[in-house]
Parts: C-alpha cells; structure tokens; sequence
C-alpha cells in the first residue's frame, strides 16, 4: 500500500512539474511573440506630451517621431495627453489599427474634442450605430447626383468670388476657400441656402470650431464654453431645420444628408444624433478642403513646371468643352490626371490629418506588439507619407511619383484614414479642390508671397497664402 501511495504520488509530481513547465514554456512563447514597445514615459503626470507638441509648433512636427524611432524602432511607447500610449509609424501596423472594429480599439480625444462632439457624433460612436450613420452618409456623398449638385454649386461660388478679384490685387487663398466652400457642404449637408441663416451659421461655427483644442474647463465665459454655447445655438437652428423637413418632406427627392438620415427606416436617429452630425461633418469646410487646396497653390507655386503641366492639361480640357458648348461635368474635373495627382501628392506632404488615436478595449497583439487593455494608440500617418522607404526624397513635392501607381492596395497613403471609419467625404474633397484649380489656373496667373505652415492644433497657413493676381487676357 505504500509503495502504491508513493506511485501515485511520484506520477501526480510528474503532472504537476510538466504543467508549471508547458504553462512557464507558453508563457515564454507569448512574451516572445508580443511584447511591449520599447520607448519612455517620460516625467511624471505630462508624460513626453511637453516634447510632443513643441515639435508639432515645429516646421518639422516628425522630428518627435523620428529621434525615438532611431531609438526603438517604428513602433513604441510613450505617455501621450495624460495616457500611456503606443506610437505606430510603422504602414502595415497602423493598417491594422485602422481596420480594427470596436472589440479591439475605440476613438480616444483629447476631453474638450469629446466635450464639444458629443457622445452621438460619428466621429465616437461604435458598433451598428456608427455602421449606420457611416454607410448612409458615405453612399449619399458617393452619389452621382450629390456630385452633379457640387460641382454646379462650386463652380457658380467659385465664378462669382473670381469676379470680383482684380489685375495686381492681394488674394488670401485660405479664405476665399473657406468662403466658398462652407456654403457649398452645409446645402449638401442641411439643405441651407437663405443668406441670413447661413451668415449666423457661419458666425457660430467660427466660435464653436475656435474651442476644439482648448483646455476642459466649463466654466462662464471660458473657451470651451462659449464653444459649447455656440454648438447649441447651431443644434437649435439645424433642429428647426429637421423638423420642418419631418412635416414637409414625405415623399419628396434625397436632396441632402438631413433627408437621408430622418428617411431611415430603422428609428435609430434621433434629431439630437442627427443635429450634432450635421455640425461635426462641417468641420472639413473650415480646415480639411480649404487647406487642401491652398497647400495645392502653394506647392504649385514653388514647381513651375508642376504648374504648367497643370495649366496645359485644364486649359485642353477647357477648350474642348467649350468647342461642343457645354459647362464641365463633374467626372471632367476628376479625369484630370495630373491635377489628381497634384491632389494626391499635397495630401501625402501637407497631411491635414497628421494621425488618429484609438483606446484598446483589450490586450491587443499587432505583428509582435503588445498594446495593454485601456492604452491609446497613435496611428500616425505624417511619418510614414514622409517615409524615405517608402518615397524616394520624401520632402519634395513631386507629384509624377503617382504615374501608374496603385494607390487602393497600399497601406502607405493613409491621408482619410482606413478601415469602416474611412473619410466618407474623400471624393468630394478631391473633386471641389480640382474645380478650384480649374478656375484659378484657366483664368490667372499669380505670384506668391511666403507664407509658413502651422502643423498644430491643425493644419493652416500662417498668413491664409497671400496671392497676388493677374487675369488672363
């Protein structure tokens, strides 16, 4: 009997000792195949978060990037806006980041972008909702005849701002953009086209848009505040607008994004969720399409023969229009293939949105990168369009760099984002930039005086890229 207790006993050993060693020998496997970045947290509560945005007031807002990069690689940590946070400038890494849905990582920003967004906004909510909201509004910015509609509103408030320039006049291209552009996305988006409502409109998301990067304080007469105050004047208007459209409109023509959303059929769209969508979607109309297409003019202005190329190919296109009568349709201005590419190259150099950040609601593996449950993630985009591996002489603009190349199969130009949360205004945006550049190259020539990009909070031209003008005879 007891040589049988000591049997068992010797086999339950042997049990024991082979599961600690298959469970350390797991273990081990894990922390080898992911691992925690390297890189620092920096000092205590700021974190690198000091570093971080020196740099980005810098003209050069990678060199933060580049010099831990160089230390730990194109992945790595830091503590980033009070949080720990993964770095990734590395393409195939942050392709995966972008197309993860809400079981792995959810949107992180800073508290006054969530305070003034609110929790309905596209840009913070998940799951079906967010695949909702973001289909409906991505298949009716796709539609043939939103882009008909556009390309006939752009190109009368394009004439009609044009008109009035005169020979030698100093044109600030930042502003004028910024003009035209407004009016055209809230018809698109709201159906808006009195002059008084659209002037108070554009008034209090000049103040609403002005608290975006501010300091989370709420209190009487802060910047955040009178942010706040501003959005709920706007609510009131929009709201107005919806529900006049709720009375009126049964029955009628898609005309613009308010009709698409309360015409859905699955009663998950309030007229809160829809009012505060309608405010965060005009955010492009004062930064991203404006931007974009002074960054154009601006880089044209510095490649002369960038610019000739694209004066050639407009004005052939201009003459051959004109010889059969008729105005440009809106799949002319997107066949321009130089002026494509000129669009293409000022979003890989200006990179209007610099990057993304995501919370991981889990333990996230990605190509032997640990990213720990409740961490942020920086996908940052301007590193890798900026990336000599993956551009040859990454800092000059060169827009002949995207002759026959496959943009759609590469995880290198990420400039709208990725994944299910992809721009959903992508084509609209390359097609209201080439309808300005039509006009200006066809009908001036100019001069431009210097001006400096500011990288941070967002991206601008310090001056609004003066220009001065000369028409052509």
């Amino acid at each position: 009997m007891d040589k049988l207790l000591m049997l068992w006993v010797a086999l339950l050993a042997l049990l024991v000792t082979a599961t600690i060693a298959r469970t350390w020998r797991t273990k081990k496997t894990n922390n080898q195949r992911a691992q925690l970045p390297a890189g620092s947290r920096g000092w205590p509560l700021v974190g690198e978060t000091l570093h971080f945005v020196s740099s980005a007031y810098s003209p050069r807002p990678e060199r933060f990037m580049d010099k831990r990069r160089l230390m730990y690689g194109k992945v790595f940590r830091s503590h980033l806006f009070g949080s720990p946070t993964i770095v990734s400038t590395d393409a195939e890494v942050s392709r995966r980041i972008l197309q993860s849905d809400a079981s792995s990582f959810v949107p992180w920003y800073p508290k006054s972008l969530t305070e003034l967004m609110g929790k309905s906004s596209i840009l913070l909510i998940n799951g079906n909702l967010q695949r909702r909201v973001h289909g409906l509004i991505g298949a009716f910015f796709k539609s043939p005849d939103l882009k008909a509609q556009i390309t006939g509103d752009m190109r009368m408030y394009v004439q009609e701002s044009m008109a009035k320039w005169k020979d030698h006049q100093l044109i600030h291209i930042q502003d004028e953009t910024k003009n035209v552009v407004f009016q055209i996305l809230v018809k698109a988006l709201i159906g808006l086209e009195k002059e008084k409502e659209m002037a108070f409109l554009k008034q209090q998301f000049k103040e609403f848009i002005a608290g975006l990067m501010s300091l989370p304080v709420k209190l009487p007469g802060s910047r955040l505040y009178r942010s706040l105050q501003a959005k709920k004047r706007m609510g009131m208007l929009i709201e107005s607008i919806i529900e006049e459209k709720r009375k009126n409109n049964s029955g009628c023509a898609t005309r613009d994004v308010v009709d698409v959303l309360i015409n859905d059929a699955s009663d998950q769209l309030t007229d809160d969720l829809i009012s505060d969508n309608m405010i965060d979607l005009m955010i492009p109309a004062e930064d991203s399409v404006p931007v974009l297409v002074t960054l154009a003019v601006k880089y044209l202005s510095e490649c002369p023969l960038a610019l000739q190329h694209v004066q050639e190919e407009n004005t052939q296109l201009k003459k051959r229009r004109s010889l059969v009568g008729e105005d440009l349709r809106w799949t002319d201005y997107m066949s321009l293939s130089f002026t494509q590419d000129v669009i293409t190259e000022t979003l890989r150099m200006g990179n209007i949105i610099s990057g993304i950040m995501r919370k991981a609601v889990k333990d996230v593996e990605i190509r032997g990168h640990l990213i720990p449950k409740g961490w942020c993630v920086l996908t940052y985009f301007r590193s890798v369009h900026l990336d000599e591996n993956h551009y040859g002489e990454a800092y000059r603009f060169d827009p002949w760099r995207w002759k026959d190349r496959d943009m759609s199969s590469s995880c290198s130009f990420t400039p709208f984002g990725g994944g299910q949360r992809l721009c959903p205004g992508l084509d609209l945006a390359r097609l209201e930039a080439a309808i300005f550049l039509h006009h200006l190259v066809t009908n001036f020539t100019w001069a431009a005086e210097e001006d400096q990009i500011v990288n941070f909070p967002t991206v601008r031209l310090k001056r609004g890229l003066p220009i001065r003008v000369r028409r052509k005879s």
